[in-house]
């Protein structure tokens, strides 16, 4: 999915075709799952009046994707989905929805999610939150426990026929995610790990972290390489959430 725009960047250019690195935040974004997910089916959604920018600038770039792999956006979310599920192809086992503007997860991740809903129907990745939270009730407040709290994530992976029917159902301002209208549509949802580095980008000061998230990944890969084997030089990734399920075999679609 990669519908925004620039607004909240201060930028006339939607942040999905921002360069992170050298590279725009939506080719990141696809060859990740290409990566993780070889030979799976992918779908861009775009605004059609974007379409022809996009294939523009993606020619200039090495990304894993078939260019005429595009389906168009909508007024909400909800229906951008909806044009993206036309846009695959009928016999697909899974299909993984995931914000084109997340462009640091792993192929770990992926997978991971992929394995959960191939077992359970439904996956979606969530991490724990760090911050204390109060809610507010006019000028006054109070806490909330936060250990009862998830952050939720993207990709969010769905069994092809559920998500599908899921989606023949009217539009809801309470759909917030796919996660929201797969639970409307009577499934459970299945919570796996998610990666605090997997964030989403709509503001600037976000690009800036992914961007020093990146050259921290160049500066460890580059100790490692000079000092193979020394763990030393190498430091821990932690990354918080919930008990997630095992690894299994790649989805036939994301999207």
């Amino acid at each position: 999915m990669a519908g925004g725009c620039g607004r909240r960047m201060g930028s006339t250019l939607p942040k999905q075709f921002m360069l992170l690195d050298g590279q725009p935040v939506l080719a990141r974004t696809i060859n990740c799952f290409a990566q993780a997910l070889p030979g799976a089916p992918l779908v861009v959604v775009l605004p059609e009046e974007h379409k022809a920018f996009w294939r523009d600038l993606a020619a200039r770039f090495d990304v894993a994707w078939d260019t005429d792999a595009t389906g168009g956006g909508g007024a909400e979310r909800f229906h951008s989905v909806s044009r993206g599920l036309e846009a695959l192809p009928p016999d697909v086992e899974l299909i993984a929805v995931h914000d084109g503007v997340r462009p640091l997860l792993s192929a770990e991740l992926i997978r991971r999610t992929v394995a959960v809903a191939a077992e359970y129907g439904t996956a979606v990745p969530a991490i724990a939150p760090v911050d204390s939270f109060r809610s507010t009730e006019g000028v006054a407040s109070h806490p909330v426990d936060r250990s009862m709290r998830r952050a939720v994530q993207t990709p969010q992976v769905f069994r092809a026929r559920l998500l599908r029917d899921a989606y023949e159902t009217l539009f809801s301002p309470d759909f917030t995610d796919d996660a929201s209208v797969v639970e409307r549509f009577g499934a459970t949802i299945r919570l796996c790990d998610g990666e605090r580095r997997n964030i989403k980008i709509t503001a600037r000061e976000d690009l800036l972290f992914a961007e020093a998230l990146l050259a921290d990944d160049a500066d460890r890969a580059a100790a490692e390489a000079a000092c193979p084997g020394d763990e030393a030089a190498m430091s821990d990734r932690t990354e918080a959430g919930i008990p997630a399920g095992r690894d299994a075999a790649a989805p036939e679609a994301a999207e």
